[in-house]
This record gives C-alpha cells, sequence and structure tokens, in this order.
C-alpha cells in the first residue's frame, strides 16, 4: 500500500470510487455530508470495508453537469476553509 490517504477504485464521468486509507468516519462522514449539499450530486455515501480491519470506501455520483472529482476537490477545500475557520475562532474566544 501507498502512503496515499485516498485510492481511486472505480471513476467515470458520473461516478466516483475511492477508499479512504488512515481515517476514520469522522473524515468519511464529512466528505458525504458536504458532497451531498452540492448542486448536481446525485449521490454520496460511504461504507466501511470491514469494522475489524477498517478501511473506508466513498461513493461520489453526480448528474453529469460536474464530475465527481470535482465534487470532491470543491468539498475538500470546503473542509480546509471550515478548519481555518474554527481554528482562528478558537484563538479568538
Amino acid at each position: 500500500m501507498s502512503g496515499r490517504k485516498i485510492e481511486i477504485v472505480k471513476a467515470s464521468r458520473n461516478r466516483l470510487e475511492f477508499k479512504l486509507r488512515g481515517e476514520d468516519h469522522t473524515m468519511a462522514n464529512l466528505i458525504v455530508k458536504l458532497a451531498i449539499k452540492k448542486p448536481h450530486v446525485t449521490y454520496a455515501a460511504y461504507k466501511v470495508e470491514h469494522p475489524l480491519i477498517g478501511g473506508l470506501t466513498v461513493v461520489l455520483a453526480t448528474d453529469g453537469t460536474i464530475t465527481p472529482i470535482e465534487v470532491l476537490r470543491d468539498v475538500l477545500n470546503d473542509i480546509i476553509r471550515l478548519s481555518e475557520e474554527f481554528r482562528k475562532a478558537l484563538e479568538e474566544a
């Protein structure tokens, strides 16, 4: 296994399936919850490969107006932005 956190399993114009390595429900759930709010996203979910072994598979699907890779890129940028806003709010508190 490489050091990459994301391993693409299947990709097409409308659907992306990838494995999320070294993460738990927190990151997978965040990706799915933010993705499903995006316009043109028709499906966003994740599944645990095995409860004892770990590993998560995330599936994103769109109506074809945008690609799931674009959705994932936008979601990851949203997570970075939200994390920075949260950190700033904590420092100001």
